[in-house]
């Protein structure tokens, strides 16, 4: 799980993480909903896979502001980045749980503080 938060702690991003991007770089910028997170467990409780698999479970956005494509661009300059990078996408890859999970990230910091 990529930094489990609700809707109260979001309203710190403004005076947290916006000011300075490298304190949230240590994940990529990246969080997870706690009500996708029980999402997310539900699905693979019930899942029909065998053996153990592993899974990047985060929003489909990140915690940030700004452009995803220029984060990266500034903080890790020498990254090779996804053509199709959406202006706000994750950084990290929910593409497998998507995929066998049917995991469908349904809460994001940027309703709350619409």
């Amino acid at each position: 799980f990529s930094n489990i938060l609700g809707p109260d702690e979001y309203r710190t991003f403004p005076a947290t993480a916006w000011k300075d991007p490298r304190a949230r770089a240590w994940n990529l910028w990246g969080y997870v909903d706690e009500r996708d997170v029980a999402q997310i467990c539900r699905r693979a409780l019930v899942a029909d896979i065998e053996g153990a698999e592993a899974f990047i479970v985060a929003a489909n956005d990140t915690v940030m502001d700004r452009p995803s494509r220029e984060l990266a661009r500034e903080v890790y300059p020498d990254a090779t980045l996804a053509d199709d990078l959406g202006e706000h996408d994750t950084l990290l890859s929910i593409a497998k749980a998507k995929r066998m999970l049917g995991y469908a990230p349904q809460h994001s910091w940027r309703d709350v503080l619409a």
